[in-house]
């Protein structure tokens, strides 16, 4: 299937008022604390595992249960925002995302609360990354922002998610390790930190087409899906980008926690700031890799990633800090350069009414890397750690060939 390039007009709408934040703003806000919430039980995982006695199945579930409420939310919320608007089904993730902090609030009581929160947060990031990156996309264009240039609203969409995933993380480790009420506080804060955005939300301008125009029904197929280029690089690339983080931050942690020692929750904190740093540091540079006539973008982002399996490998067999460190900053720049391209990617070949949920179909499959950790636990014995993050590394070694091949074919626009 061959795909015209998708040129999607901005729909007439007020400019913000002189004097006025762009909407835009708001936006990134409400995707910030969103992605704050589903990440700031990342760096807790050893907490619990400390303090409660869960064992390292039950720690990586709590890490994957996420998904399952991840992943519908990313499928069905693009398409029902492209009818009924960005605005509504937006709040309905930020209320999914206070709902969420909420009810970890009370995870000192038992596993419940944790699995619960868990899958709240899921459906409010997964509602982020389809609804509010599209809608995030759209005002970062005229008439809402004049002068944002061509990709501004896939950088600003990565980088609200690396900053608001890493400083969940970094403030919910921080207030766990040192403050009051370490099982309660973080989640205390997320949500003061969340509820003005309820309040400024409603005011930002609509920009479905399909509310604008009236478009009736629902539309759940999407043939933007079928483009060969969809299937054969950004499907191909996805899932090894979160795979990636995933192992970085939520497992790598867990390995290395007879040889921190107390220290174990700062530096899971620390894991995951320096991966999601990175991420957001390198996006000024994905944005010079990236190019529309190839996949040059996802290619490095596939090499970071197989160089980090490497490396968290070592680290995991050596039980080295310091080189985990290392391997974390080294995902990050896959991380990094990964969602910015693939988003870049999604945007050119996704017609207007297809944008949320092409990109909700995007984040779907790149979320499903994090169930990469609750995989190999599953089979560690009879496998053991190394072996099986070699064979996740030679998988995303086959990922890059893939892409490769099929790097500068079917092109957005091509024949």
């Amino acid at each position: 299937m061959s795909g015209g390039t998708a040129v999607e007009p901005a729909p007439a709408g007020p400019l913000a008022p002189a004097g006025r934040p762009r909407p835009w703003w708001t936006v990134f806000g409400a995707v910030f604390v969103s992605c704050w919430c589903g990440n700031q039980f990342t760096p807790l995982l050893v907490m619990y595992k400390e303090r409660q006695h869960y064992d390292a199945t039950t720690v990586n579930l709590f890490l994957g249960v996420y998904v399952l409420g991840l992943a519908p939310a990313l499928l069905v919320a693009g398409a029902l925002s492209d009818r009924y608007g960005r605005r509504p089904l937006m709040f309905a993730g930020l209320l999914a995302s206070t709902a969420a902090s909420a009810t970890l609030a009370f995870g000192a009581t038992g596993p419940g609360p944790i699995y619960a929160g868990r899958l709240l947060s899921g459906a409010a990031v997964g509602i982020a990354m389809a609804v509010g990156n599209s809608w995030l996309k759209e005002v970062s264009q005229a008439p809402w922002d004049v002068t944002a240039e061509a990709g501004t609203g896939a950088r600003r969409a990565s980088l609200a998610f690396t900053l608001g995933s890493g400083i969940g993380a970094l403030v919910a480790g921080v207030l766990a390790q040192w403050g009051p009420w370490g099982e309660e506080l973080p989640f205390v804060v997320h949500l003061a930190v969340s509820v003005p955005f309820l309040w400024l939300l409603p005011r930002v301008p609509e920009t479905s087409a399909g509310r604008l125009n009236g478009t009736p029904g629902v539309r759940f197929r999407l043939s933007a899906a079928r483009h060969r280029r969809f299937a054969g690089v950004v499907a191909v690339a996805a899932p090894w980008l979160f795979a990636g983080a995933a192992l970085a931050y939520g497992y790598l942690p867990v390995l290395l926690s007879p040889s921190t020692g107390r220290w174990g929750l700062p530096y899971a904190t620390g894991l995951t700031v320096f991966t999601l740093g990175v991420a957001a540091l390198v996006q000024p540079l994905a944005k010079r890799i990236d190019t529309a006539s190839s996949a040059r973008g996802l290619l490095v982002a596939l090499a970071a990633v197989a160089a980090g399996l490497l490396l968290t490998a070592a680290a995991a067999a050596t039980r080295s800090p310091a080189l985990g460190v290392v391997t974390a900053c080294v995902m990050g720049a896959g991380i990094g350069v990964g969602l910015v391209s693939g988003l870049l990617e999604v945007q050119r070949m996704a017609p207007p009414g297809d944008l949320a949920r092409l990109t909700g179909v995007f984040y779907a499959l790149a979320y499903l890397g994090f169930l990469t950790p609750a995989a190999m636990a599953a089979l560690t014995p009879p496998f053991t750690t190394t072996a099986l993050l070699l064979a996740v590394t030679a998988l995303v070694a086959a990922a890059f060939l893939l892409v490769l091949r099929s790097h500068r074919r079917h092109l957005p626009g091509g024949p």
